[in-house]
């Protein structure tokens, strides 16, 4: 039974109370000053503590002091007379954990016991029991999908859940809804197998990679707006939806939304064609100089900056004073916050951020960050803490300060794989695991979404007969050759250039500093 310390100078008036409370499962000692409270609180750990604020010798703030020094985790509620200012603030500071104005009545104290002591318990209770009603809609609707919106809804519905089961200890419903989502993407891979080509041909479509510039960052730059222009490689809708808690305590959104990576969804592709604002074979065609196949020294990104200033300039915003900047490990990272204040005369400053797209790939050489970021929860969770302290964070609050607005965005996501697919190809094959370019490709059709014409798509070929194939849902290619051996080491890693709903369905957002 729950123990609690209630401290009150009138404590002989409250019997009526503590009957009532004791009626309900909790145990109480009691006293009547402040210096038997502190002498009973060190000599034992009670679940809660009510602290009449107002009493003689030692008051109870001063109580509340050497309690928070002692043990700091037990919740203390102050009970005063009146709401003054200063306890409202104790409360937000989490000094208090609650405070009740006099005089109190018994329910009102019950339910304080009952957000204390039993609030994880009852969130728990009421997610299991919203997820369990929801189920079987979700199962139907999902059959039922014929839209990228419908898609992009679901999705984030499905991604709510998950997220609030996080909080429950129900280890069985985790694993059902993890059974859900596995399904959504099969589901959803037939999706995109029966409809991508087409949206090539047709108004009726997502946003994709490269249009992104000309509808959501030209616009602000062109109404005369001073634009901070964030890349975050690799952030995942649901990693976004946990870092947003923390971008609201700075920013107020303007504007959020959802667009589609265009395939492959990897960055020499996806990040190319956003800023670009043109289609992978597209760039290739009119600035050969920028554009470089994976078999090239060199990175394959290497000229964003340039080919966002020439997108620019077919928007006719070549005026623009254009500040680019990557940042690819967290030396890069410190010098361009020691250094940011050279942002602020631009029109336009960009930013491409690499840490998460650093950390899908950490996970899979490096046994610490396995561990860490052992599946879509805990990869959720290393996000969030990388964030609060990071120096991306402090650049987002001087971008604020200094009059910009935010366009916060990613090229394309990532999906943890588990079953491996057969392949067989010539050497010259591209390396990526999730997607392969090139001819004479051997492999599995039911897990593949192939397109025989890649100019189709936009995508560029080096020989007449090259396709293209992606990997469906949480599929990743691998050889023959030692087949066991390569399943093992990318089995549960974290991959990105094929179809899925984590890679696919990515999320924009235009902030605005408070």
């Amino acid at each position: 039974m729950p123990d609690i310390l209630w401290v009150d100078d009138e404590i002989h008036m409250l019997k009526g109370h503590l009957l009532f409370l004791e009626g309900k499962g909790y145990t109480f000692q009691t006293c009547n000053n402040g210096g038997d409270a502190i002498e009973l609180f060190d000599n034992k750990a009670f679940d809660a503590v009510f602290l009449d604020e107002n009493m003689p010798g030692l008051s109870g703030l001063e109580v509340l002091e050497q309690m928070k020094l002692k043990r700091p985790e037990t919740p203390i509620v102050m009970i005063t007379k009146s709401e003054e200012e200063q306890i409202m603030e104790m409360a937000i500071g989490s000094k208090i954990a609650d405070y009740l104005i006099k005089p109190v009545n018994p329910n009102q104290v019950l339910l304080c016991l009952k957000k204390l002591l039993k609030g994880k318990e009852l969130v728990s209770k009421k997610t299991t029991r919203g997820y369990q009603q929801v189920f079987g809609k979700l199962t139907m609707e999902m059959q039922q999908l014929e839209t990228w919106q419908e898609w992009s809804d679901f999705y984030r519905e499905l991604l709510k859940w998950e997220l609030e089961l996080e909080k429950s200890a129900e280890e069985g419903l985790k694993s059902v809804l993890s059974t859900q989502k596995s399904e959504a993407n099969e589901l959803f891979s037939r999706f995109i197998s029966n409809n991508y080509e087409r949206w090539f041909e047709s108004k009726e479509r997502p946003m994709l990679s490269h249009e992104v510039v000309s509808k959501i960052v030209g616009p602000k730059i062109k109404a005369g707006e001073k634009v901070f222009f964030v890349v975050v490689d690799n952030l995942r809708l649901d990693q976004w939806m946990v870092i947003k808690p923390m971008i609201l305590e700075d920013f107020t959104i303007k504007s959020e939304g959802i667009y589609s990576s265009i395939l492959p969804s990897a960055t020499q592709y996806a990040r190319n064609a956003l800023f670009a604002g043109m289609l992978p074979l597209d760039i290739k065609n009119k600035f050969p100089k920028y554009w470089k196949e994976e078999n090239e020294d060199g990175s394959l990104n290497e000229f964003e900056g340039e080919l966002f200033k020439e997108k620019l300039k077919s928007l006719g915003l070549e005026s623009k004073n254009v500040k680019y900047t990557k940042v690819t490990n967290i030396r890069w990272a410190n010098k361009f916050i020691a250094n940011i204040h050279q942002n602020k005369e631009t029109d336009v400053a960009v930013l491409v951020y690499n840490f998460v797209d650093t950390l899908s790939h950490a996970r899979t050489d490096v046994e610490v960050i396995k561990e860490l970021a052992s599946d879509d929860n805990a990869y959720r969770r290393v996000t969030a803490t990388w964030f609060e302290g990071s120096p991306l964070r402090k650049a987002l609050k001087w971008a604020a300060e200094n009059g910009f607005k935010v366009l916060l965005t990613t090229d394309h996501g990532t999906v943890n794989v588990n079953k491996a697919s057969r392949l067989v190809g010539t050497r010259d094959l591209t390396t990526n695991l999730r997607f392969k370019n090139g001819n004479g490709i051997s492999y599995q059709e039911k897990h593949s979404f192939v397109i025989k014409k890649p100019e189709k798509i936009g995508l560029p070929k080096n020989h007449i007969a090259d396709e293209y194939i992606f990997a469906l849902s949480d599929y990743f290619y691998a050889y023959p050759n030692n087949f066991n051996h390569y399943v093992n080491y990318y089995r549960n890693t974290y991959q990105h250039g094929g179809v899925s709903l984590e890679e696919l369905i990515i999320p924009y957002v235009i902030l605005e500093g408070k």
